[in-house]
């Protein structure tokens, strides 16, 4: 095979980039057919060669063993100088999250306490925001300890529904009470800790948070890695009052984005309980669709906080490389993941967002990352700086969807942003997105091969579901070499969208390709493989965790079954303010969105 020759990125053409849709060729496979393959995989006479065909046939052995790439390999984003963002409150990175929170409420507008606002309102209520419950509190309405109770009887519930929802893999009620108890005390003394205190927080299984293991979903990691203390981000959140409400469940390690998981049981789409909730943070954005907790911290390495959250109907967002503390979690120490938010609202995000915001030591030396920072939502300049941002869109990339309604109704929303606020939005081109998707996967399998790679011992690898296992033999796959590789396409990747981003303010595309994918029965019990499907729910999610920039996902509608659709905002690094503020923008003129099928009302009353 010849080799392929690549200029140098900034010599690109752009003008003469054609745009390849995405084709994957690969078995979907379930049941003993799964097994089979995955036993022909890890095989010594099979393996190699199945996994080569496949390779070929997908263009990896082109892109990574047959190109040569001029640029340096970048190991970790390296990110060029940007402008401060303008209208924002600027906080200091070591400001305690309390206060930094405090910092974030007083930029939201102006919070209507009364009651008949809230009855005004219930047509199209969907669902009590963090403010709501903080309200509810302090006028004595209800107690932490009330919602405890509530939360532990629907999570009983949730077990015995037929099929069972499996929200979370590690819950204990005592735990919950007791922390509910001791907020509960908090308020009756009138000494709250910030407007977090009280507030119902999950968080996803490969996070710790003590005194729960972190099982990463399998049903051994627990053994090898004992949890000690919280992870940075969770104690950050328990600082601020936040009831930590469990370990919610995942696809296991992080290798998937449908959640399905074999092991503890697959978490249900409240939206439609016969179809997946996306992954890896399946749990976490369940949890906070279905009402349970106001917010969750999912982790993001391919789009597992935006995935799920736009199959699920929520708002789910990525930081910039760095931005949040990953130390205390299983993908700790790798470059393309980080921990972020899920809530029903942009302004919920924006409240835990600041509570886990600030880097590792390493991190801060190495990023030098602009001062983090929250837009000002409730001034009158707020809507004109909505109306001044240029929006990216790389119109046939945005169009190679499974189900046009995902596009058609990302346009349409494209569209009243421009008539109700003036924004514009221009052409921008992209290149070399198949790269990309390799570059990626060759990162992000390397890095969770070093992350597991320690605590294993004889037979865990047996003990991990069959999807999983193909991931790690296709993973294994990899030389030292494709790493290389994948670098240099990193730093290409990353010129790319910065030229991109000298003429817009911020990329739009749909967040998944598609809808909530239906389960097959015949996952349940041993998993499923469907590299296609998980090409589709990738599809636009990838740069950010490659280059590491922000990104944020929020609902825009429905298809015609009722399920969510997402779209996604890409910002430059350190923009959150930026993504933040035109989320909350396309939120309020966004169509009504549908309660799902499943929804406990925890705050009864109110």
């Amino acid at each position: 095979m010849g080799k392929r020759i690549l200029m140098p990125a900034q010599e690109i053409n752009l003008d003469n980039v054609q745009y390849v849709q995405e084709r994957i060729e690969a078995p979907h496979l379930t049941g003993f057919l799964l097994k089979l393959f995955v036993w022909l995989v890890e095989s010594r006479l099979f393996g190699h060669a199945i996994l080569s065909v496949l390779k070929r046939k997908n263009k990896m052995t082109q892109i990574l063993r047959h190109t040569v790439i001029p640029e340096e390999p970048m190991f970790f984003p390296e990110f060029p100088p940007q402008e401060p963002e303008t209208a924002v409150d600027f906080v200091d990175e070591d400001t305690p999250p309390a206060l930094r929170v405090d910092h974030a409420l007083k930029c939201l507008p102006s919070y209507d306490t009364s009651k008949a606002s809230r009855v005004a309102r219930s047509n199209s209520f969907l669902y009590w925001t963090i403010r709501d419950y903080a309200n509810a509190y302090r006028s004595g309405q209800t107690t932490p300890s009330d919602v405890a109770e509530c939360i532990i009887s629907a999570v009983e519930e949730s077990l015995n529904t037929n099929p069972p929802l499996i929200f979370f893999i590690s819950f204990n009620a005592n735990e919950l009470r007791k922390q509910a108890a001791a907020s509960t005390r908090r308020f009756e003394e009138g000494s709250p800790l910030s407007i977090l205190d009280g507030i119902f927080i999950a968080i996803k299984d490969d996070i710790d948070c003590y005194p729960y293991p972190s099982k990463g979903g399998t049903v051994w990691f627990h053994k090898a890695r004992e949890v000690k203390q919280d992870a940075v981000c969770v104690s950050r959140l328990r600082s601020c009052g936040a009831i930590l409400a469990g370990k919610a469940n995942m696809h296991e390690l992080g290798m998937g984005v449908t959640g399905n998981n074999p092991h503890y049981g697959t978490t249900r789409n409240p939206h439609m309980i016969q179809h997946y909730t996306g992954g890896s943070s399946s749990g976490p954005a369940a949890i906070v669709a279905s009402g349970l907790c106001a917010a969750a911290l999912g982790t993001d390495g391919g789009g597992s906080v935006r995935i799920p959250s736009a199959l699920c109907g929520v708002a789910g967002f990525k930081t910039t490389y760095g931005r949040t503390d990953i130390t205390g979690s299983i993908c700790e120490g790798g470059t393309v993941e980080i921990i972020g938010p899920i809530a029903t609202t942009v302004e919920d995000v924006m409240l835990v967002y600041a509570a886990i915001l600030g880097l590792s030591t390493v991190d801060l030396a190495r990023l030098r990352p602009m001062p983090p920072c929250f837009p000002m939502l409730g001034t009158t300049e707020n809507l004109n700086l909505v109306g001044s941002l240029k929006l990216g869109k790389y119109s046939s990339w945005f169009a190679d969807v499974y189900s046009n309604e995902v596009s058609e109704t990302c346009e349409r929303i494209l569209t009243q942003v421009a008539s109700s606020f003036g924004t514009e939005t221009r052409e921008i081109i992209l290149p070399e997105l198949e790269e990309m998707r390799a570059a990626h996967l060759v990162s992000i399998g390397s890095e969770a091969l070093n992350h597991i790679y320690p605590h294993f011992e004889n037979g865990q690898r047996m003990a991990l579901s069959y999807d999983v296992r193909l991931n790690m033999a296709l993973f294994e796959s990899f030389l030292a070499a494709d790493y290389v590789v994948a670098q240099s396409l990193r730093r290409r990747i990353m010129h790319y969208h910065m030229e991109a981003f000298k003429h817009v303010d911020v990329i739009v595309t749909p967040t998944t390709g598609m809808t909530a994918p239906k389960i097959p029965s015949s996952s349940l019990k041993i998993g499923e493989t469907d590299f296609e499907t998980s090409g589709y729910l990738m599809r636009f999610v990838l740069a950010p965790n490659l280059i590491g920039l922000p990104a944020i996902s929020i609902p825009v509608g429905h298809d015609k079954d009722g399920l969510p659709i997402g779209l996604q905002l890409i910002g430059r690094p350190w923009a959150e303010a930026t993504l933040l503020r035109l989320a909350s923008a396309i939120e309020e003129i966004a169509p009504p969105q549908k309660r799902p099928a499943v929804f406990y009302d925890v705050l009864k009353g109110v």
